[in-house]
């Protein structure tokens, strides 16, 4: 009987053939299947990414933290996802214009509290 599935017709193959190809995909398969991912950049506008990002941020708010942060996870049953973006670092988030979050990262939002206050932005 032959196998039904693609994982079983490809170990049947390799037991009765010997062979694996290992040989990679060709360059533009792999460019039609490699994932991308929408960042914001310094400019504030979406670009595509190969590497997800490392912090997230709230579009309206115009915030930025830690992916795990319990604040975010939090909100995002109230449909707060519709709003979420990703940065690639903290570099990147500041020159777009986001701030700080004041829940998981207690430390760059006093300081930049600091800074807004010395600046007269607060």
């Amino acid at each position: 009987m032959p196998p039904n599935n693609r994982l079983q017709r490809t170990a049947f193959r390799r037991r009765w053939t010997g062979a694996l190809d290992t040989s990679p995909a060709p360059s533009h398969l792999w460019a039609m299947t490699e994932k991308l991912y929408t960042l914001i950049g310094p400019d504030g506008q979406d670009v595509l990414s190969a590497v997800p990002g490392t912090l997230g941020g709230n579009r309206r708010r115009k915030i930025y933290g830690r992916l795990g942060c319990r604040s975010a996870v939090g909100s995002l049953p109230t449909g707060y996802a519709k709003h979420r973006v990703f940065f690639a670092d903290e570099a990147t988030a500041i020159a777009a214009g986001y701030r700080p979050c004041g829940t998981c990262m207690q430390a760059e939002y006093g300081t930049w509290v600091e800074e807004s206050m010395r600046s007269g932005l607060l």
